[in-house]
Parts: structure tokens; sequence; C-alpha cells
């Protein structure tokens, strides 16, 4: 008998920024540093190292930085204040991101003879599908209004650990769905847990991936930036 079709969950495609910013920096665009916020938060931002699919720094990331627009920057720290009563933080992995650095992402996906990260990314993939619902010409990031993170536990001590989540961040395969099917009890108790603690704040899931989310209504949905990162 045939395989039943796998049904891939509904997503709702960001609007194309018809417009860039001129602004030259994080002030100008009127984001913040959320670390001036939360000036412990934990951060992992892979795409100012090597630890990513592309292998090495992205265009624009000269610093390991989380810039959001002040309004979305708000609303993540009051995130994280309510989930520590609980003994949670959160982990962030990226924030605002260039618009070069999504043109990046676009050449690198478009060069098939590169597969260096294909066991660790995308092993049940072909490279040639990622353009589209996991790598987009556009991205939301790019508005200052999006971000990607995961969950830690904290003990007493502060010393914090992650929670299960399923997959690693940005794991191109049907398992880092946040509805995935096949996740274990715990595995989607913590999706369920984080995406419950955002949406508390006005933040939308993106459900390709259990780690994505965008602050709703974007403060400026229109517009784009591309200041690189400093």
């Amino acid at each position: 008998m045939p395989k039943p079709a796998v049904s891939k969950p509904a997503v709702s495609k960001p609007a194309i920024a018809p417009k860039l910013s001129p602004a030259t920096d994080a002030a100008a665009a009127g984001m913040v540093d959320l670390r001036e916020l939360v000036p412990d938060l934990a951060q992992e931002i892979r795409y100012a190292s090597s630890d990513n699919f592309v292998g090495r720094p992205v265009e624009g990331y000269g610093a390991a930085r989380c810039y959001l627009l002040r309004p979305v920057a708000q609303a993540l720290q009051r995130v994280e204040l309510a989930l520590r009563r609980e003994g949670l933080r959160l982990k962030v992995y990226d924030c605002y991101r260039p618009a070069r650095a999504v043109r990046d992402f676009v050449v690198w996906a478009g060069d098939l003879h590169d597969q260096s990260s294909k066991s660790a990314y995308y092993p049940n993939l072909d490279k040639s599908v990622l353009l589209g619902d996991y790598i987009s010409p556009t991205s939301g990031h790019s508005r200052g209004a999006t971000l990607d993170l995961t969950l830690l536990r904290c003990d007493s001590d502060d010393a914090c650990t992650p929670l299960d989540m399923g997959t690693s961040f940005d794991y191109f395969d049907v398992s880092a769905h946040t509805d995935w099917a096949g996740a274990t009890a715990v595995q989607r108790g913590n999706r369920q847990r984080l995406r419950a603690a955002m949406a508390r704040e006005g933040f939308a899931n993106y459900p390709l991936e259990w780690w994505h989310y965008t602050y709703k209504p974007e403060p400026s949905p229109d517009t784009a930036y591309d200041f690189p990162i400093r």
C-alpha cells in the first residue's frame, strides 16, 4: 500500500517588506540591545560564530548581540521575568538579522556543492528544498520583531541547563515542527511551555520551527533593516 502523505502544519508566510530602512545603527532604527533590559540574559548568537549551518560567521554579524525594536524587547523582558518566577529562563540564539545576512543565507542555499553541514542540520532533506519554508529571501528577523530562542531550567545556584526540545536549533526537519507528533511527552510539554510563555506577551510561533517567534502586531511590518551588528 502507498504510504499516506505527511501533512505540514499551516504556515503563515511573513509579509515581504517593501522598503529598506536607511538606519545605519540600532539607535537610528529604534532598536535596543536586549541586555540593556536583562543584563544577565543567556545568549548564544550562533550566526556570529562558526557554529551554524553555514559553517562560518554570517555577513553582518560583527558581534554576538541581540537587538530588537524597543517594544519587542520590553515584551521579551516581561517573558523572562515571568519565567524566572518558575525557575526558568530564556536562551536566545538570534534576534535582529541584517538583510545582508539573509542574502548570505540565500547564496549558501543556492550552492548545492556545499554539503558540509548536511548531517548536522538537514540530514533528511535535499539542500535544494531549503529555500522557501526554511530559508527565505526575506525574513521577519530583519524587521526587528522576530527572534529564535529556547528554555533553560535553573537551580537555586543559577546553574542552568537547556530543556529537552527534541531537536537542536536550526534543525531543518519535520521533527522541529512545534506540534510534531513524534515528540515525547516531555519534549512536547517543553515546547508548549515556551509557546505559552511567549504567547502571553504577544509572540506568535512559526509552526515549522519550535524556536521561532514574532511579536504581534509588528511595530514596523513594512520596514526591513540592514545595519551591521557591532
